[in-house]
């Protein structure tokens, strides 16, 4: 038998076979590196949620009426929409500004005007709706960038710091584990199956598929399993409660849908901006300006009375501008011993409270003339409203904002066993009824609630239902302090906080707001606020122990303000946040109701695509103004979101149900 050949020829072709192989292993290899550091660098894009493929016409040619009930974010961004392609749109708010959670309004402290707000909110960079507005709006300069984002722990982990970052999932996990000081005390190990299944369910998100098996449990119970421990401390408790819900009352799938846009689906990174002057300023009014500058009307300080149905569908709603809670028609009210206190004793017609005094004729509404909270008696008789802090004298007279009207004045007409007949001493604005070919209720979750029983006539009463199952989240709290003096801070402007009984976040003001900034130049003190986004009302339930802890917790953030002296103080208070506890989401009402001229918005709808908090409240109510559009035969309005699906969701798409 002949030996192989080994000669040069041979050695040859050997080479080139090696070489060749080699060469196509590197080119793959280089081909493999090319495009993970093409995915690591390269900007994401947003994802196209809505878009029409046919070129469409923008604007109406004939008349169409439309009625936007609610005036905070959700109904004025509907409004401008549909005012800006030809409809004839009324706004109508029950509060006498614009602006529903972000109103802001006018307050004296030290002898000088400041605006005052409902809490500092941060504009993140995949607000992309939100942000297309403000830049068609010409809004930018109002915004200033925050650089860096901090979240600070009371106990055990040292500060997380988030930056700006155009990495997508996974590299934007990889840059949190390089950069964080905690990443020893992550806890994960994904080897252990019950971490693999966190794992799985965090990164293969689905906003419609695999939420369900995991709406019945809250994050509490998910938590109290084999969760990674360091991680729950670390991001998922902090970001949780920063949804408003606490988490014993969040449901998982709403948490890894809020997770998923705010950082597992999103390649924007966490740093945001605030605005330059009040929320008011800065974003509603322009807003207010561009719907009325469009032909829309806007009513403000008007309450509905009444909505009208008829053959299935909304016919008319009557409303009233003015002190509307009571008409000179009397009516009756019955005792309210709960509430009644000192030498008042209050009455309740089931939705407002009243309150006589001894053996007086005379009653007072106590339903605060600025968003319709509940006011209290202080004990030198003056009335103050809980939620924002709106003071009135003995008789109801505005004393203080953020209320421009007094409260209501009845006479009591008659009396009947404990029962009395109020009627009002002012005459009562004439009622106006508004007729529209589409209705957008679009008020928080209180307010739809009592639209729907103020509803009569051929009313839809799985809608009817709809509504009234809508949560509504623990009470949202916020102090803001002024002081003497200033102080070191080495974080950023706003940091969420962890670990402490109230608080969940600081706010130094006196570093973002031109007219905290200015203030803060000339008397050398500082201006901080405190959130506490979801507290227990049984730990906390009158106003100063509010202010207590928070004052007390304060000092412990910023040992340095101990020795300094508190100038003054305003406090905040209000439960009308949506709540997503478990088993929620199935009845949630989406944007398009079973009701063929009515649509929803707000931040409590069921929304179709990953949003959150202010970019859900804007989505849902440009969702509404498309819905109307697409019935007219009109182009719709381009919605953008992250990616809608987690990055592993390709890999378990076929264990879906």
């Amino acid at each position: 038998m002949r030996e192989p050949r080994t000669g040069p020829l041979t050695s040859r072709l050997r080479w080139r076979t090696f070489s060749r192989r080699r060469l196509l292993g590197w080119l793959t290899l280089a081909a493999a590196g090319g495009g993970l550091l093409q995915w690591r660098f390269a900007k994401a894009q947003p994802a196209v949620f809505e878009q029409d493929r046919l070129q469409l016409p923008r604007r109406l040619d004939r008349p169409r009426r439309v009625a936007v009930v609610g005036g905070g974010l959700a109904g004025l961004a509907c409004a401008y929409e549909l005012t800006s392609r030809g409809f004839q749109v009324t706004l109508i708010e029950r509060a006498d500004q614009l602006g529903g959670k972000l109103v802001s309004w006018p307050i004296e402290v030290l002898g000088e005007k400041f605006t005052m707000e409902h809490g500092f909110h941060g504009f993140f960079p995949q607000y992309y709706n939100l942000k297309s507005l403000v830049a068609e709006l010409g809004l930018g300069g109002n915004f200033r960038d925050l650089k860096t984002y901090a979240v600070l722990y009371r106990r055990k982990y040292a500060p997380e710091i988030f930056r700006p970052s155009s990495a997508a999932f996974p590299w934007n996990i990889v840059d949190l584990a390089i950069a964080s000081a905690n990443r020893a005390d992550w806890g994960l190990n994904l080897v252990s199956p019950a971490h693999w299944q966190v794992f799985q369910a965090i990164t293969s998100f689905h906003s419609q598929q695999n939420r369900r098996p995991l709406e019945d449990f809250s994050v509490s119970e998910w938590a109290a399993g084999s969760f990674p421990r360091g991680l729950f401390d670390l991001y998922f408790l902090p970001f949780a409660k920063s949804t408003l819900n606490a988490p014993d009352l969040l449901s998982v799938g709403e948490m890894l849908q809020f997770f998923h846009f705010y950082f597992f689906g999103n390649p924007e990174g966490l740093a945001f901006q605030g605005t330059r002057t009040d929320m008011g300023t800065s974003l509603i009014e322009p807003m207010a300006r561009a719907i009325t500058r469009c032909g829309g009307t806007i009513v403000a300080g008007a309450q509905i009375e009444h909505i009208r149905w008829q053959n299935g569908r909304i016919a008319s709603l009557t409303y009233r501008q003015g002190n509307s809670s009571s008409g000179t028609v009397p009516f009756w009210v019955e005792p309210d011993r709960v509430h009644s206190a000192g030498p008042d004793q209050n009455y309740t017609d089931g939705e407002q409270s009243f309150a006589v005094r001894g053996a007086a004729r005379q009653a007072v509404s106590l339903t605060c003339t600025h968003q319709g909270c509940t006011v209290a008696r202080l004990p030198d008789g003056q009335f103050r409203c809980p939620c924002h802090g709106a003071t009135y004298d003995s008789e109801g007279r505005v004393l203080q904002g953020p209320a421009r009207r007094d409260l209501p004045r009845l006479k009591v007409v008659s009396s009947t066993g404990e029962r009395l007949q109020l009627a009002s001493e002012a005459p009562a604005a004439t009622p106006v009824e508004l007729e529209a070919d589409y209705f957008v209720l679009a008020a928080d979750v209180p307010g739809m609630q009592q639209l729907f029983e103020r509803s009569s006539g051929d009313v839809n009463e799985a809608v009817r239902d709809q509504v009234r199952k809508l949560p509504v989240a623990d009470p949202f709290a916020v102090a803001r302090f002024w002081f003497d003096r200033d102080f070191e801070w080495h974080y950023s402007d706003f940091a969420s906080l962890s670990g402490y009984r109230l608080t969940d976040s600081i706010t130094l003001y006196h570093h973002i707001q031109r007219e905290y900034i200015e203030w803060a130049k000339r008397t050398g003190g500082s201006v901080v606020e405190l959130h506490a986004y979801c507290y227990k009302e049984k730990e906390f339930p009158t106003r100063e122990g509010l202010l207590a802890t928070f004052e007390a917790e304060l000092f412990e953030i910023v040992p340095a303000l101990r020795t300094a002296r508190i100038l003054h103080r305003e406090l905040l208070n209000q439960k009308n946040f949506s709540g997503y506890p478990p088993g929620s989401y199935a009845d949630r009402p989406e944007t398009k109701t079973a009701v063929a001229n009515l649509l929803f918005a707000g931040d409590w709808v069921k929304m179709p695509f990953p949003c959150g908090l202010m970019e859900r409240a804007v989505s849902s109510g440009l969702l509404a103004a498309n819905a109307i559009l697409q019935s007219e035969g009109l182009q719709r309005r381009t919605l953008h979101t992250v990616n809608p699906e987690g990055a592993l969701r390709p890999l378990t798409r076929l264990w879906d149900p």
